[in-house]
């Protein structure tokens, strides 16, 4: 099927490196900041990239730049498609739209409302199917082979991976005395990107993941080295897939130095405490780093901890409900 095509090559380092040079000329890096009442919370030197501060709030514009901007002149006659509950649907769409390219992003029925209104608004054609993002990405490589468009895989593509990667690139050039960076891990894009960079530049530096205890599968993937389906019951929709993607799985197998769950409560709490403590807003995927560190605060304390805010799409309604618990 459409979405198998591309999941064989891993990137290196030199492929982060390219994607930088694409990005650059459409992106700003972003923040690197620390701020003393996080360091407080958290007991230790903690600094948070800021890729909520992105065009769409979001860490993944970075790779739907990277890909789209290499795609083949019949690719981008055929159309692209992919499936999303938001941030990477966000990305291909702004990709799309700056390269002239017709996108088609399928989003399952509860889909983050104001992630769909930016999906549209940046150009994209909407297709609403089924209950979440798996049943989503299944009609979506369906309709690619029944009209030749091109699948786009929100894990399983080289160069969305080589393009998240880049903001590692930006952590380490900043401040390269990081010694841990957590970051939230759904399909795992972001974290083996992470995990490509940080190797290559320093392997010292420990990368952690962090997924809900409400929808585990990449977790418990990572933790018996195979590809396993699980429940999805997190509200977090960034880190809300079913089944783990093959790509990053193995990228992950061979260099992340830990991953921890954290239940859907301890989330809700950390997108609180990051408002607080760095006046940022953070959906609950963005907050779950923050959840992480202060469940390994032990661990951590002396170290320098970077941690990804990796995006900020959140509706009014879901941060009232958070403000309110």
């Amino acid at each position: 099927m459409s979405e198998a095509t591309t999941a064989a090559v891993v990137p290196t380092f030199n492929d982060v490196l390219a994607a930088l040079e694409r990005i650059s000329p459409y992106l700003q890096p972003t923040a690197l900041n620390r701020y003393p009442a996080l360091d407080e919370l958290v007991g230790t030197e903690t600094w948070v990239k800021h890729e909520n501060h992105q065009p769409i709030c979001a860490f993944k514009i970075r790779g739907g730049i990277n890909l789209v901007s290499q795609l083949s002149g019949d690719e981008r006659r055929r159309g692209v498609i992919t499936a999303s509950t938001g941030n990477h649907g966000q990305s291909i769409a702004y990709a799309a739209r700056l390269f002239g390219v017709r996108a088609i992003v399928c989003v399952p029925q509860a889909a983050n409302p104001i992630k769909v209104s930016s999906i549209r608004g940046l150009g994209a054609e909407i297709v609403t199917h089924g209950v979440d993002f798996d049943d989503a990405r299944v009609h979506a490589g369906q309709l690619a082979d029944e009209h030749g468009y091109r699948y786009i895989h929100s894990g399983n593509e080289p160069h969305l991976i080589a393009g998240v990667g880049t903001y590692t690139l930006e952590i380490l050039e900043k401040q390269p005395d990081i010694e841990v960076i957590v970051v939230p891990i759904g399909g795992g894009s972001g974290a083996a990107g992470t995990c490509i960079v940080a190797r290559a530049i320093n392997a010292k530096i420990e990368v952690i993941g962090v997924q809900s205890a409400e929808a585990p599968a990449a977790y418990k993937s990572w933790k018996a080295r195979a590809l396993l389906e699980d429940r999805m019951g997190t509200f977090a929709e960034g880190l809300a897939t079913r089944s783990a993607f093959e790509l990053p799985q193995r990228i992950l197998w061979e260099k992340l130095d830990d991953f921890v769950l954290v239940p859907d409560a301890e989330i809700r709490t950390a997108v609180r405490l990051m408002i607080e403590t760095t006046r940022n807003l953070a959906e609950p995927a963005g907050a779950a780093p923050l959840a992480a560190a202060l469940r390994l605060k032990a661990r951590l304390k002396g170290k320098r901890v970077a941690l990804i805010l990796s995006g900020s799409n959140i509706t009014p309604a879901q941060l009232r409900d958070l403000l309110a618990g």
